[in-house]
Order: C-alpha cells, then structure tokens, then sequence
C-alpha cells in the first residue's frame, strides 16, 4: 500500500499539511496558555471565581462572534481569514509577555478567543470541504490529530520551557511557530478553498433555522450545550488544581496533560477510520462521552491516593519529577479523557459537516457547533470556580462529570425522539 492509499496519506498533500499547520498553532498555543494560567493563578493568588473568568473571558467573546464568523466564512475568501487568525494569535503572545495582573490576563484571554475561533472554525471547514469524496472522517480526524499532536507539544515543551525559562521566552518561540504557519498557508493553500456562497444570497437566519430543524444537529448542539460545562472544568481547573493543592511544577503539569494529549493524537486518526467504516457515529458519541465522565469524576481521588502512595522520583529528559498518589490518579483519569475524545471528536466532526453540507453552509455548520459549546464554557468555569469556593475542589469536578453523563442521556433521548418524530433518516446510521 502507497503512502497515499494508507492513513498517512492525507500528509503528501500539500494543502493539508499547511491546514494542518493552522491547528497545529492554535492547539500549542491554547495547551501552553493553559499552563501558563496556573502559573498566574497560583502568582497573583486568585479565587476560583477569578480563575473561573479566565476560561470565560476566553468564550465570551468567541460566543459574540461564531455565528456571524459562520456566515462570514461561507461568503468570503476562507485563506485570508485564515491568515488573519494566524496574526492574531501572534498579537496573543505579545500580549502574555506584558501581563502584570489577573485582569491583564482576562484581557488577553479576550484576544486569544478571537483568535483560536478564527482559525478553528475556518480550518475545521476548509479540511471538511475540499476532503475526497468517502474520506472526510480520515481528513478530520488526522487533522484532529495534528492539533492533538500539537496540543502534547505545547503541554510537554511548554511545561518544559516555562519551568526553565521566564514566560516571555516561551511566547516568542511560539510566535516564531504561527509565523511559519502563517507562511505554509500563504504559499500553499489555493486562493478561495472550497468556494464561497454568494453573499447576495446568503440568509443566515434561514441556514441556521434549517439546519436545527434537523434531529441529529439539534440532538448535538443541545449536548454540546451541558457537556461543554463539564469538559471545561478539566480544561481549565484540572492544571490549576494540581497546581494549587499539590504544588506540582509546569514541567510536571506539562506532562500529566501530554499523556491524556499523546492517547489523543494516536489514537485520533484510527478512530476516524473506524467511523468512515462503521457508521453509526452517534454512538461513537455516545461512549466518548460516558467515558469522558469517567474520568472527570477520578480527578478528586488524588487526594486520598497522595496519603496513600509513597512518593518517588523519577528522571526525564534532564528534569527529576516527584510522583505521588495524587500526580499518578490524575495521570490515569487524564488518559481516560484522551481515549474518550479520540472515540467523540471525529464523529461529531463529520456529522456536523455532513449536515451542514445539505444546505452548501458547512461553515455555519461548524459555527452551531462551535456556539452550542461556548454557551457552556462562558457559563461553566465561573459555576465550577463557585462550587470550588463554596464546596471544594472534589465537590466541583463530581458535579462537571454529573454535568456530563445528563448531556449524554440528554442527546440519545432527543435523537431518538427527534427521527421519530420527523421521519428522517438517521445521520451515518448503518
């Protein structure tokens, strides 16, 4: 078998490899940021419900712009909105380099959703659009596994940097690392990617009413809505929880999130395989998530399992990292986490795009998926940072997973319902 008949196929094209250059930026930046946060946090000596405004800032602005940014992806030219996110996150890490305080840090978290909505939303189309006919989940899910790849590198060499080095060196070399990127898009990437919709003829109220009139995107984007709440609790709490109650360095926080991040980006690509043969993504869904849940729910056990096992030292890469009790529960739940996104994202990936292509508006597509989620992750870390300063930490992730397994049953009971209502045939079923 040709490398481009096999899995690996999709990295001799051209295109590809500079799309996959865009997520590959964003998901550094947004893995290394995340770090960097705890590192504010536990600086400027915050309460959860400012370190809850770190996550939100970040969404409240990418929940103003995803609809509209749909719409406007759809009928203008896809590669100059790409560059233009590029620039943006490179204005990102400028502005990090000159954070004094926790509000300077919500600021630029402001400017860093812009940014990462930009090239999620317009990269993730792109890929689905000008995809072979009968390969989408293999496109998607290896581009979802270059910006899991990329998401391990900015969580193991950000971690590594940011302990070696002072944070405005960490965010110049990832300046460097858009800027090719940038550079990949503009020479390779065709002018107009997937063509555009004639914006004369855009309505993008009726694209929007139409493509939740259909069972599965409503079905997803209502689960999107309550999982959102309990997938950003680990995001965003789950570093700064093993920063403040354990004490845990970068270097070693890079690692705990590069392990659950490396399962991903293995695994990623083989599950996009398996959905392009199987069908039935819903159910891929549906296991990602309870999965997901899972392992949400044994992030609190590092407490009693920190009194419980003797801690120990071990060497890596010319760094010594003391593991305990509690550094090795969250390692196991944060695996548990990257199997269940490997399992979720193609499938819900594909058939956002595949719905989304009956009406020639997969960029409004992504962009229901993209809100369906913001509205959780405005809501979510400011609740869990409440739950956190009212009840604790272990209080705070056990409602996350609660959050989560509600949006699972959630999303079968309206899928089910929904096609039997309607009469429709079930997206990628059988």
């Amino acid at each position: 078998m040709s490398i481009s008949d096999g899995r690996l196929g999709v990295f001799a094209d051209r295109e590809f490899i500079a799309l996959s250059g865009t997520a590959f930026a964003r998901a550094q930046a947004y893995s290394t940021i995340l770090i960097a946060i705890a590192l504010f946090a536990d600086a400027f000596g915050t309460t959860g419900f400012v370190e809850g405004l770190f996550g939100t800032a970040f969404a409240a602005v990418q929940l103003v712009i995803v609809l509209p940014l749909g719409r406007f992806v759809d009928t203008r030219n896809a590669k100059h909105i790409l560059l233009v996110g590029l620039l943006l996150n490179v204005a990102t890490f400028v502005g990090f380099i000159f954070v004094t305080n926790a509000v300077d840090v919500i600021l630029v978290r402001m400017l860093q959703g812009l940014g990462s909505s930009i090239l999620w939303i317009t990269g993730s189309s792109v890929v689905g659009e000008i995809s072979p006919e009968g390969e989408r989940g293999r496109w998607l899910g290896s581009y979802n596994q270059v910006g899991a790849f990329s998401s391990f590198a900015g969580d193991f060499v950000g971690g590594a940097l940011l302990y070696t080095f002072d944070t405005s060196v960490t965010f110049l070399l990832l300046s460097g690392v858009t800027l090719v990127s940038f550079v990949l898009v503009f020479i390779y990437l065709r002018d107009d990617p997937g063509g555009t919709t004639d914006p004369a003829e855009a309505d993008s109220i009726g694209t929007f009413r139409d493509l939740l009139a259909r069972p599965m995107v409503n079905s997803l984007v209502t689960f999107r809505f309550a999982f959102s709440v309990g997938k950003m609790a680990v995001i965003l709490f789950l570093p700064i929880y093993a920063r403040t109650e354990f004490g845990v360095s970068a270097f070693a926080i890079g690692l705990l999130l590069a392990g659950g991040k490396l399962i991903k980006a293995v695994l990623q690509g083989w599950m996009g395989d398996l959905t392009d043969r199987l069908g039935n993504e819903q159910y891929f869904i549906l296991c990602g998530a309870l999965a997901y849940a899972l392992g949400t729910a044994l992030i609190p056990l590092a407490g009693p399992a920190k009194a419980m096992v003797p801690a120990f030292d071990v060497g890596a890469f010319g760094h010594t990292v003391g593991l305990d009790g509690a550094l090795l529960t969250l390692f196991v739940a944060y695996g548990i986490i990257g199997v269940a996104d490997s399992i979720r994202l193609p499938a819900s990936m594909a058939l956002f795009v595949e719905e989304g292509e009956r009406f020639d508006s997969v960029a409004s597509a992504m962009s229901l998926r993209s809100i369906s989620w913001k509205v959780g992750q405005v809501v979510g870390p400011v609740v869990v940072g409440v739950i956190k300063d009212g009840y604790g930490m272990a209080i705070a992730f056990w409602t996350a997973a609660a959050f989560i397994v509600v949006a699972t049953g959630a999303f079968l009971a309206m899928y089910r319902y929904g096609h039997r209502v309607t009469g429709a045939e079930p997206t990628g079923a059988d």
